[in-house]
């Protein structure tokens, strides 16, 4: 389900209902619902925990140059290799560069949780065979727990190069969003208008409980942040235009058109032209559909610069022709398949989603909010209704064992989807978030030496 910018489509959009045509397009019948499951590894030198610099013999370019014996071709900015994908008739997906060199896997539409896992395990492989002999390993964490932006690496991106100018402006730490954390993140489809605004408002609920349950950042320079998800806390003050729990998707009458609205309102990255990223930054899509955006003057956008724009967008969950869950730290292999198996059993059974949409459907705004700022802090022991989110937490996890129990996918060895959920059973059972663990392991049997957690957390 990844979407790597183009800009070949030639038709013009000049109006809103273009745009929510668009997005309308996205509806498909559930027989046809997809799994796009996404996640960030953060690359080090294996003999001293640095960050990998992007070019040299040992950099992100000899990775991305080695992955291509596995079938995948090699995209270009320039000169430089900056991302790798696959035909659907040999699997799919892609491989994209992230700001700070962290390596993202966006993998292809898939049906159920067996083949998502088997794509990762893959991917996973043919990483490790290129990294070992070029000296490098890649964990699975929210956050760099051991350097900070003075040396955090900056990729040759067009987009990245924008958007360095521009997040200082709008907040304390976009910079830290951009070169220090990663994420894993899972896309899943619609039905129609009604499920998918059913589906987003479950989402933008849900996503302060899957960052309690997947937290897994509390170190910054070394040290605890006081923070359980250190990715999630960044996102409070990165840019506000673009992030947030989107309460306006709980406002009787929204759809598709009221998203468009939104999106809209929201400032501009960049233009792609010719392969090159045109600074737009903090202008109008309005004044870009009347032909007076002024990056170019007289020129209307296409189909692929409103799927461009739309990738801008950061709320907790967004849209485009599937809703993308946000909410996540990266973490080790069993949570990146735990986290599709979580909402695909909420999400892709009818049933349980109906139960789900509400157990939700009485929280207000400020519940919401309260949450969000909440969990990346308190985790589990987020306070809610009298009770804790690991008490949420419960009752949601077993509605997403029913559904993938409902879903009846078999793996052909006699197993169903349910078997990815038992990382978060033992999160649950354990009543702490994944960082708490780290932490008890950080004041202990670590000696206040943070190192050893790029050994807990390889892939």
């Amino acid at each position: 389900m990844s979407d790597t910018p183009n800009d070949n489509a030639p038709q013009a959009f000049d109006t809103v209902n273009q745009l929510k045509g668009w997005m309308e397009q996205g509806c498909k019948p559930i027989e046809q619902w997809r799994i796009g499951t996404e996640h960030e590894k953060i690359g080090y030198r294996s003999s001293d925990f640095t960050p990998l610099a992007y070019d040299g013999d040992d950099g992100i370019r000899a990775m991305l140059e080695g992955l291509t014996a596995f079938g995948w071709q090699a995209h270009y900015e320039g000169d430089n290799i900056i991302g790798l994908s696959r035909p659907a008739s040999e699997g799919g997906g892609s491989v994209t560069l992230e700001p700070g060199g962290q390596l993202e896997l966006s993998g292809a539409p898939l049906e159920n949780i067996h083949q998502t896992c088997a794509e990762i395990s893959a991917h996973l492989d043919e990483v490790r065979s290129v990294a070992e002999p070029l000296g490098q390993s890649y964990i699975g964490a929210g956050f760099s727990p051991l350097w900070g932006l003075d040396a955090a690496p900056q990729m040759p991106k067009g987009r990245y190069l924008l958007m360095n100018k521009y997040m200082p402006n709008q907040g304390t730490r976009g910079l830290d969003m951009m070169y220090l954390s990663a994420t894993v993140q899972v896309n899943l489809d619609f039905a129609s208008e009604a499920d998918m605004v059913e589906k987003l408002r479950i989402s933008l609920a849900l996503q302060p409980l899957a960052t309690a349950l997947f937290a897994n950042s509390p170190f910054k320079h070394g040290q605890p942040t006081g923070n359980l998800s250190e990715r999630s806390v960044v996102w409070l003050d990165t840019d506000n235009d673009r992030t947030g729990m989107f309460p306006q998707a709980f406002e009787e009458g929204f759809g598709f058109e009221q998203y468009v609205d939104y999106a809209l309102d929201v400032p501009m990255y960049f233009v792609i032209r010719d392969g090159a990223y045109i600074d737009a930054l903090g202008m109008s899509f309005r004044d870009f559909m009347a032909g007076k955006l002024p990056a170019l003057p007289g020129e209307k956008p296409t189909a692929t610069d409103w799927e461009n724009h739309l990738t801008t967008l950061f709320p907790e969950a967004r849209v485009k022709r599937f809703i993308e869950m946000r909410g996540a730290d990266s973490g080790p292999w069993p949570s990146l398949c735990a986290l599709s198996a979580f909402w695909v059993g909420l999400l892709y059974d009818p049933a349980t989603q109906a139960q789900i949409a509400a157990l939700v459907a009485d929280w207000t705004n400020e519940e919401r909010q309260a949450l969000r700022l909440a969990a990346p802090v308190h985790g589990l022991a987020t306070p809610f209704r009298g009770g804790t989110l690991l008490d949420v937490a419960r009752e949601v996890l077993a509605l997403s064992e029913q559904g993938l129990k409902n879903r009846a996918r078999s793996d052909g060895a006699g197993g169903d989807e349910t078997q990815y959920l038992g990382y978060l059973q033992a999160v649950v059972a354990d009543g702490r978030s994944p960082a708490e663990a780290l932490l008890e392991q950080f004041h202990g049997a670590w000696n206040g030496d943070v190192r050893p957690i790029f050994e807990a957390l390889k892939f």
